[in-house]
């Protein structure tokens, strides 16, 4: 009995076995996925996180720069300049003043006219004039007539003095009266010229070529000599009234360019160039006028206006010209950090003349027209720092005056 329980049970424990087998076999796949899914699981974000990281570590190598941090070098002209600041006044100008006493009748030209030498301007009444000149000429004739009497007589004079038949004394007397005869006619004839010329200058004509600028009588009243007609200016030619102190007269001379600006014209620059210098100071400023020509020949220019600019004093070539303020003292030595292939680099530099006012200096040695320099001091760029540049990038402007 024993031996065949035994066996009954023997017989029955692998059906129990393979029951059980399943499902703790799907239960050990079940645990063995979640342990490799949760193995590999921060693996993976520590690996995405420190791939975010790195990518924004390369990023941040890389400095962004902006337009207004970097200036290409230019090519130009520099001018260390003096300024100075005056009124406009026309050089040729005139007040046209009547020579003669009449009534105004016609004034055909008003104020802001264009005229040109010779055209009439004012036309006076001459009803006087030519009665003055009709008793003028009269007079003429009569002096002609008693010459003419005067010289007949002489010489028959002389026939009768050749003759013996008067004495000397008596034609020395016939000739002091042909002698009286001309004396008067030469009078005459110079009354007569009087007389016509008032005619003429009865009609008042302009003396130069320009613009009217004020009229001071009206048709109708009474003009007297020397008495102001018209005045008027000629705006080819300006000239510039600056007062430059005294201390600065010595490196002022004649034939200095000069640049200036006025109101009205925001946009555009003016030239002239000194002409003369005012050799006495003025007693309050102790100042001295420079006389500055102007050339107008478009006539945007008015006589009057206040022009404010600068003499240049000196110039340079055409050379590269660096903004001052780029420039960078290391070790003692004058440095810029410019931008090469999108790299950042120490490039010392040799300076020349310089407009502080201006903040430029032309580049004796070490720039070309084309670098790129940084204008800005940015906190953790440095030689071999990596750039991004901006495009386009605004080249470096040149001094056109100021005060050297």
């Amino acid at each position: 009995m024993k031996n065949d329980l035994q066996f009954a049970q023997q017989k029955h424990a692998p059906r129990r076995f393979q029951r059980w087998f399943k499902p703790l076999a799907g239960l050990l796949v079940v645990v063995v996925a979640g342990g490799v899914w949760m193995a590999m699981r921060p693996t993976s974000g520590a690996a995405a996180t420190a791939a975010r990281d790195g990518k924004a570590a390369r990023k941040a190598d890389i400095l962004e720069l902006a337009t207004s941090d970097i200036a290409i070098i230019a090519a130009q002209e520099l001018r260390v300049t003096l300024p100075v600041s005056g009124t406009l006044a026309a050089q040729s100008q005139a007040t046209v003043k009547s020579k003669v006493a009449a009534e105004v009748r016609e004034t055909p030209v008003p104020e802001g006219i264009k005229v040109v030498r010779g055209q009439v301007i004012v036309r006076l009444d001459t009803a006087d004039l030519k009665a003055r000149l009709s008793n003028a000429q009269a007079t003429q004739e009569e002096a002609t007539a008693r010459l003419a009497l005067a010289q007949k007589s002489s010489h028959s004079n002389l026939a009768l003095l050749k003759q013996k038949y008067i004495s000397q004394n008596a034609f020395d007397t016939a000739q002091n009266s042909v002698e009286l005869a001309q004396a008067g006619l030469k009078s005459a004839d110079s009354q007569l010229d009087i007389a016509r010329r008032a005619m003429d200058d009865a009609t008042v004509r302009a003396p130069i070529d320009g613009i009217i600028s004020k009229r001071f009588v009206q048709p109708g009243e009474k003009a007297s000599p020397d008495m102001p007609l018209f005045a008027m200016v000629n705006l080819r030619r300006l000239i510039l009234e600056a007062q430059v102190p005294a201390s600065d007269i010595p490196r002022v001379r004649a034939g200095q360019q000069v640049t200036f600006g006025v109101e009205g014209f925001p946009d555009r620059a003016f030239a002239g160039s000194v002409v003369r210098i005012n050799p006495a100071a003025e007693a309050g400023t102790r100042a001295m006028t420079v006389y500055i020509a102007v050339d107008n020949a478009d006539g945007a220019l008015r006589a009057g206006m206040f022009a404010k600019g600068g003499i240049t004093l000196r110039k340079s070539a055409v050379m590269p010209l660096l903004p001052l303020v780029a420039l960078r003292q290391e070790d003692g030595a004058s440095i810029v950090y410019k931008i090469e292939n999108n790299k950042v680099m120490a490039q010392p530099v040799k300076l020349g003349l310089r407009n502080e006012d201006e903040g430029m200096a032309e580049v004796a040695a070490g720039l070309a027209p084309g670098d790129r320099v940084m204008i800005v001091k940015l906190d953790g760029v440095k030689p071999g720092s990596a750039v991004k540049l901006p495009e386009p990038v605004r080249p470096a402007a040149a001094a056109t005056g100021n005060r050297g």
